[in-house]
């Protein structure tokens, strides 16, 4: 079956191979990026299927503007992906305040600004669902991307509350987590904070100078075809899950973490029941 899909973030990266499978399999995607012309080799291709803007998500009058025009030119959207977004590198002290302004705006809150948008054109036609592309960045946290971090972990505390929200309209949700994958989303995708010697052979130093290219680079093994391809298949399945961990890397990182997480959690259960008011441990030992 046909559907529609609303994408942002299209110019490059999962966004294009989103875009680019989509159209090949007959859908049609409405696509936005800072610079629509890039997808002109697209548009030859596909013609009408293709409807495209130019937009900056972290302009939220725009961003609910073009989701309008979306929904008013195309009838009916299906799918809503929430997929721009850039890395930052650098100490948290590293980041300029403007840095840390934009990385919150383009990763976070353009996100919840993009579900506010779509949601009650989803809710009126009776359903739909958004994919959050996210990161296992939101499961695991480095040193050097503090604030990546917190828009990620951010964005998945976001999402498992309004997927809880907007299960009673037939609106699902499914928050991506890839692992590192062949896109530009190292040297080309990101920023850097300006660097503080003091932090320069330090984990997030190392870090910095690995991503910029002065170090062996970082394991990649994500092919970013494929794991557009696994986002397009789950979004076929009868069920598609709430959270989609795709990568070698990210299944290993999130596995460990998570693991932990649990162990940590376990070793303070006594802590945490002695803290309980007398009459609510009075009950549990009767």
């Amino acid at each position: 079956m046909t559907r529609t899909w609303f994408i942002t973030g299209t110019s490059s990266g999962f966004g294009r191979h989103l875009t680019e499978q989509l159209l090949s399999r007959g859908d049609r995607v409405a696509a936005t990026a800072r610079r629509p012309e890039v997808l002109d080799d697209l548009a030859v291709r596909h013609g009408e299927r293709l409807w495209r803007t130019g937009l900056d998500v972290t302009d939220t009058p725009a961003l609910r503007e073009a989701v309008d025009r979306a929904f008013a030119d195309l009838g009916r959207i299906d799918v809503v992906v929430s997929n721009a977004g850039y890395g930052l590198f650098g100490a948290a002290e590293e980041a300029t305040d403007e840095q840390i302004d934009r990385q919150i705006a383009t990763n976070l809150t353009a996100s919840i600004q993009l579900a506010r948008a779509a949601t009650p054109h989803l809710r009126r036609q009776g359903g739909g669902r958004f994919v959050q592309v996210a990161s296992v960045g939101g499961q695991i946290a480095f040193p050097g991307m503090s604030l990546y971090h917190t828009t990620k972990w951010g964005i998945e505390g976001f999402w498992e509350s309004a997927a809880a929200e907007l299960a009673p309209f037939g609106i699902g949700v499914t928050i991506v987590e890839p692992g590192m994958a062949r896109t530009n989303f190292g040297q080309g995708g990101s920023v850097f904070g300006p660097a503080l010697p003091e932090y320069a052979e330090g984990p997030s130093g190392r870090l910095r100078r690995a991503v910029a290219g002065e170090l062996p680079p970082l394991p990649a093994p994500g092919d970013p075809a494929k794991i557009a391809a696994a986002i397009i298949a789950s979004t076929d399945q009868a069920e598609p899950p709430l959270r989609l961990t795709l990568g070698s890397d990210a299944y290993a990182l999130a596995t460990g973490a998570l693991r932990d997480r649990l162990r940590a959690l376990e070793s303070g259960r006594d802590l945490a029941h002695s803290t309980d008011a007398d009459d609510v441990t009075a009950a549990a030992s009767n």
